[in-house]
């Protein structure tokens, strides 16, 4: 290559003028002049702000605080004090929702499922979610056992036997013969389907798109952090974005309040077989929800968090140790001949899986109401909650490893775990045990399993401890997050507000029990669905918000810069010298460089890492050293005071957020 490129003629005077560069002629070369760039430095060359870096004043959004709260509460006052008036129009919504947009929850599933692997398999996989070089916060075998902690919930214990049993006497309308062999294959399968890979890929986009916002984007744990070049600065602020916040608030609320009902449902079951009662009330339902809830309030108040993460990860080892004990006592050989045929007949089955929709006729509309679209309602409105706790854990982590481990990990553990307790239901159905029958309760269904195994009168002890803890643990969680996004994305939202979430979740999980029949599930199934679409919504607006903002990153343009250099310079390198030439970095005519013509100096590229005070006012900041132009220390959060006309000056100036 010549070592001097030729001095650009007016054309490319104008196209630099154009793209808002100088360019100045000098004697046999040419002096590219940058624009100029917020703390003067290129948009390629950014490194990545975190959450933690930027100055911020965190407070109680009084809109999103005071509207989820005023609607929750009024259903709460409404659920309680006229329940049928309550079951009267949510059933009839939920009608509505069914017949009309059932599809919307499935596309949903499958859109975003394929979107992530997409992105996994791009360029943009190799964006960091953190800054440039950031090592991971955890190491890989601590951050593996947490994303098996998230994939484990109540949905071992109670769905984990109970749902593969129903599918075997009651397979899904137009698919196979009930109660026959290729049932319990296709028992399991559907149950991977409800559980697996759509689900964790739900929570990876919510998460993954978090974490990459605050901790290469340097914006606040919000969901509509995720907008804010969607929408635009002064709408993500305002409307637009308080309402993405607001609906996330209420499909949290909904999703998790329908987890603990169904703890409560369980350990009401455990209740009846250990005192011996006959059946379970709502009367009793409501005093295990109203124990339960004093258990949270304590743990919110004493503000022993570490403990409650003991307790939690006991819970995770308890979990396991019961799914072993039922492997070992079990039909052990039966599962290990099942499990990995209907494994390997899951990922066989999946796009006929997905094929299934509202056009196979009434029927199946009637199963995916009462299955498939109640999982995909329940992980839209989870996203939020487990989507914040795998985003705050994988900090560091490259974007194509966090979507990939976040979906193929916690999927193998539950296809284990249910593959046990689901195949071992069936197995002792058909040898026809003692307490199994064609019209069994869901509830009742784990215990009938621990029931009929050697050595386990202890069992239904444990499982109740097991479900407190959950209950407890799980609400506590989500009262935090809830907090974070009624508090602008503060980490530590007050207790009083933690408090009050938590308490109208039990609320709501109360009111979803006095809305379903006898086994209480369908109260609990119509609101999630009801309430979950318009999170459904969000989640598709999540993947343009992401994808489009990951296209200016600054591993992309850098990566766009490399593609258009080495292009055009081994273009003309072995035009001209064949096979011996070398590369070296020279002055172009602007915009016909490595930019490829790319604007570097629109906002596009650089609005996002503007350093700003805490009331939003620009402040220059340098990157090599890490120092603010007003003197911030992010140590003590403090700002050295300027010195006054009377030539006396304070130490210091508090500017902590």
């Amino acid at each position: 290559m010549d070592e001097q490129a030729a001095p650009p003629g007016d054309e490319a005077l104008k196209t630099a003028q154009r793209s808002g560069r100088k360019a100045r002629r000098a004697p046999g070369s040419w002096d590219y002049v940058r624009p100029e760039y917020p703390h003067d430095i290129h948009p390629a060359l950014v490194p990545g702000i975190s959450v933690d870096e930027q100055r911020r004043k965190y407070s109680v959004d009084k809109i999103i605080f005071g509207v989820a709260g005023l609607l929750t509460v009024a259903f709460v006052i409404w659920g309680l004090t006229n329940p049928a008036s309550v079951a009267e129009v949510s059933g009839a919504t939920y009608t509505w929702v069914m017949n009309n947009l059932s599809w919307l929850f499935s596309a949903v599933a499958s859109i975003v499922l394929f979107s992530l692997v997409a992105l996994a398999c791009t360029r943009y996989g190799k964006i960091p979610l953190g800054k440039d070089d950031e090592k991971p916060e955890f190491s890989t075998f601590s951050w593996v056992a947490m994303l098996f902690a998230a994939g484990l919930g109540i949905g071992v214990m109670f769905w984990g036997p109970a749902e593969p049993l129903n599918y075997f006497i009651n397979p899904p309308p137009l698919t196979i013969p009930a109660e026959s062999t290729e049932a319990m294959q296709f028992a399991l399968v559907q149950t991977y389907f409800h559980w697996g890979f759509h689900a964790w890929a739900m929570y990876a986009l919510v998460g993954g798109a978090i974490a990459y916002f605050a901790y290469r984007r340097g914006r606040t744990l919000l969901m509509s952090s995720i907008f804010r070049r969607f929408f635009g600065g002064d709408y993500a602020d305002g409307f637009a974005g308080r309402l993405v916040d607001i609906f996330a608030i209420i499909a949290t609320l909904f999703g998790t309040a329908a987890a603990l009902g169904i703890a409560a449902l369980q350990i009401g079951e455990g209740i009846t077989i250990v005192a011996g009662v006959s059946e379970i009330t709502n009367t009793v339902l409501a005093l295990v929800i109203a124990v339960l809830m004093v258990g949270f309030i304590l743990s919110a108040v004493s503000g022993v968090a570490r403990g409650i993460r003991y307790l939690s990860n006991i819970n995770i080892v308890l979990t396991i140790g019961i799914v072993a004990f039922v492997f070992l006592l079990g039909p052990t050989v039966f599962l290990l001949n099942l499990l990995p045929s209907a494994t390997l007949e899951y990922l066989g089955s999946l796009f006929e899986l997905m094929a299934r929709s509202g056009a196979w006729g009434q029927e199946t509309i009637d199963f995916q109401a009462a299955w498939t679209v109640y999982y995909w309602a329940w992980w839209i409105s989870w996203s939020p909650f487990v989507g914040i706790f795998i985003a705050r854990i994988s900090r560091g982590r490259t974007i194509r490893q966090f979507i990939l481990s976040v979906i193929l990990i916690p999927s193998s553990l539950l296809i284990v775990a249910y593959g046990v307790m689901g195949a071992s239901a069936i197995w002792m159905y058909r040898e026809g045990k003692p307490g199994f029958s064609d019209d069994m309760a869901v509830p009742q269904v784990l215990f009938s399993v621990v029931d009929n195994l050697p050595f386990a009168q202890w069992m239904p002890y444990l499982i109740m401890v097991i479900l407190a803890i959950f209950f407890i643990t799980a609400a506590d969680s989500a009262s935090v997050v809830m907090g974070i996004l009624t508090t602008r994305g503060r980490k530590d939202p007050p207790k009083a507000v933690v408090l009050f979430w938590g308490v109208v979740m039990g609320g709501i999980a109360m009111v979803m029990l006095l809305l379903g029949d006898e086994t209480a599930l369908e109260g609990l199934q119509s609101l999630v669905i009801i309430t979950a679409v318009p999170f459904a919504v969000i989640m598709l607006l999540v993947i343009v918000a992401w994808l489009k903002e990951l296209r200016t990153d600054p591993y992309a343009l850098r990566r766009r810069y490399a593609e258009n250099a080495i292009g055009q310079a081994v273009r003309e390198g072995v035009g001209q010298y064949g096979d011996d030439f070398r590369l070296e970095v020279v002055a172009s005519v602007p915009g016909a460089g490595a930019s490829g013509g790319t604007d570097s100096a629109h906002e596009d590229y650089t609005e996002w890492y503007q350093r700003t005070d805490e009331h939003g006012e620009p402040v220059g900041y340098d990157f090599e050293t890490g120092e603010w132009a007003d003197g911030w220390d992010p140590e003590t959060g403090t700002i050295p005071t300027q010195r006054g006309p009377s030539g006396t000056q304070d130490d210091t100036e508090d500017r902590s957020s």
